[in-house]
């Protein structure tokens, strides 16, 4: 058995697409279910590949709450390998977030400087590009709209929760 990740995109946001971590767990193809904080964060084991999963989530999700949700599953090597590249320290928890790309990022480096402050920070590694806010994520105009700027669809998360995943995901 293989351990893997779900992230699931844009669920539980301002009171929209709700979806009951209970439910998602009980529609997850997998075993040994657990969620993480309830933004769309699915542990689970299984045998098949992470392309399966995705498959089979999105269609549970869309069979059973009715709206597409974007799904992207990692496994517990790919997710290790997430954490490994961040380039940032690991004590800066909400300060840095991994936006997670289901394809080569194609970044508009232009609008990206144009938006950036002189304190902020964007590296991609892999298909993870990385951006630390030093004076909050909150603030930042550049992570408001960097989703966009990535050029493929991306589900984001902060560093602490990129730390604690692999963490369950070791457990």
């Amino acid at each position: 058995m293989t351990k893997f990740v779900a992230f699931l995109r844009g669920i539980n946001v301002g009171g929209h697409r709700k979806v009951p971590m209970a439910k998602l767990r009980a529609i997850c193809p997998g075993t040994q279910v657990q969620s993480y904080i309830a933004s769309g964060n699915l542990l689970f084991e299984a045998d098949e590949s992470c392309e399966d999963h995705a498959v089979a989530l999105k269609a549970a999700i869309k069979t059973t709450f009715g709206f597409e949700v974007p799904v992207l599953v990692l496994d517990q090597a790919q997710m290790r390998g997430v954490l490994a590249s961040c380039p940032f320290p690991l004590d800066e928890g909400k300060l840095v977030h991994a936006y997670l790309c289901y394809d080569m990022p194609v970044l508009d480096r232009t609008a990206i400087t144009a938006l950036k402050t002189a304190t902020e920070e964007v590296v991609v590694m892999g298909k993870t590009v990385w951006l630390q806010a030093p004076h909050g994520i909150g603030r930042s105009k550049l992570a408001a709209r960097l989703d966009r700027l990535i050029g493929v669809e991306t589900t984001a998360r902060n560093l602490n929760t990129i730390i604690k995943v692999v963490d369950m995901l070791d457990g």
